[in-house]
């Protein structure tokens, strides 16, 4: 643990890798009045601790140590423990949360059951799938937020229809403009270093699978790996360790036979890879949004998605398990599905989504801190 800042200031939970991306933004702009605290959900280097070093935003003042390799139950219960001794000891202004990981259930409900209010940014996001954990995370956080930053009006209307005030509500962009945009300036390899000859060649699929409903399941893993295997273009595989564990525990080693395999990859290099490839591959919320400022198409392969601007404004299309994934891969590189994308905007925001943010988390907490006096 790193020297922690003033009592009064403002707590930033994360655990995840795409947290620490669409927050580092956020962290930065906050300055001495963010105090990180990393719940360690995502708790090996590949998946977080260099994304703290590639951002530049230093190592977390406070690591969680009990959640890490437990169930979903276990990591919220154990994690609300925990944090809920440290905000005790140290007690905070404001808590910051992001999306819909079990990290921002543990932020915001101790935060709530403390007094503390709640800052969520990625508001609003809605599949209206409850068996998606990531939608009870959703539900649940929305609940508890005193201050909802929505990505889009359409999430900001999201929120109104379920009762939220709208004075609650500040529609500020999402901050993986910025994020991907900060990531595409710094320092990497590029593509041509990160793929071989052949593939350089021909072009090539980029693809990233990770989310439960496609590794938990034998036959959907194995139905994706195949279909990511018959496509008329060499296939780059961004291996996921979740999807390398499901891999080996079903036997399914063959089934990446003549797909180029990549591990470890920081952002900076997936951007650079997504930049450059014909067509992107993800089960992803981040990936849905990053594309839309690379200007890449994007098939989605999940039943659902909480992110339809991806979809409404041309980036990306669904493919659910009852589609055939290989005949929809080969359309989209045949040109017969996405429209032209270079001059489309990104429907999350003009970039200056963490300044706005930051902006109105202190306004929050310099409210807690010196409340209006009586008239």
């Amino acid at each position: 643990m790193t020297s922690l800042p003033p009592h009064g200031d403002i707590v930033v939970v994360l655990g995840t890798r795409p947290e620490i991306i669409k927050l580092a933004g956020v962290i930065r702009e906050l300055g001495p009045r963010a105090r990180v605290v990393h719940t360690g959900q995502h708790w090996d280097d590949d998946m977080a601790g260099q994304f703290f070093r590639d951002l530049g935003i230093g190592k977390p003042h406070v690591k969680l140590t009990t959640i890490a390799g437990h169930v979903r139950a276990l990591q919220i219960a154990h994690g609300i423990g925990e944090l809920t001794e440290h905000l005790i000891a140290h007690p905070a202004a404001a808590v910051i949360v992001q999306g819909d990981t079990n990290s921002t259930s543990i932020g915001a409900q101790t935060a709530s059951y403390l007094g503390i209010p709640v800052v969520h940014v990625e508001a609003g996001l809605r599949s209206h799938d409850r068996a998606m954990p990531e939608e009870l995370n959703r539900l649940l956080v929305g609940a508890l937020t005193d201050v909802h930053c929505a990505a889009t009006p359409f999430n900001r209307d999201q929120l109104i229809r379920e009762g939220v005030a709208p004075e609650r509500v500040h529609v500020t962009g999402n901050t993986v403009v910025e994020a991907t945009l900060a990531a595409r300036r710094q320092p990497h390899a590029p593509w041509t270093e990160m793929v071989d000859d052949s593939t350089r060649q021909r072009g090539y699929v980029l693809a990233t699978i990770h989310r439960p409903e496609n590794t938990d399941d034998r036959r959907s893993l194995e139905r994706i790996l195949t279909a990511l295997r018959t496509t008329s273009k060499p296939v780059v595989l961004a291996l996921h360790p979740r999807t390398a564990r499901a891999i080996e525990h079903f036997g399914l080693s063959k089934a990446l036979d003549g797909l180029e395999i990549l591990t470890g990859l920081g952002h900076a290099e997936f951007l650079e890879l997504a930049a450059h490839a014909d067509l992107i591959i993800s089960d992803s919320g981040g990936v849905q949004e990053e594309v839309t400022v690379l200007k890449k198409p994007l098939i989605v392969v999940r039943a659902s998605t909480e992110r339809p601007e991806s979809i409404d404004t041309g980036f990306s299309i669904l493919v659910t398990p009852n589609d055939d994934l290989a005949t929809t891969i080969d359309q989209a590189l045949a040109g017969e599905i996405f429209p032209e994308l270079t001059d489309r905007p990104s429907p999350y925001g003009d970039g200056h989504a963490s300044r706005d943010i930051a902006n109105i988390a202190c306004d929050l907490a310099d409210a807690q801190l010196h409340p209006p006096t009586p008239a």
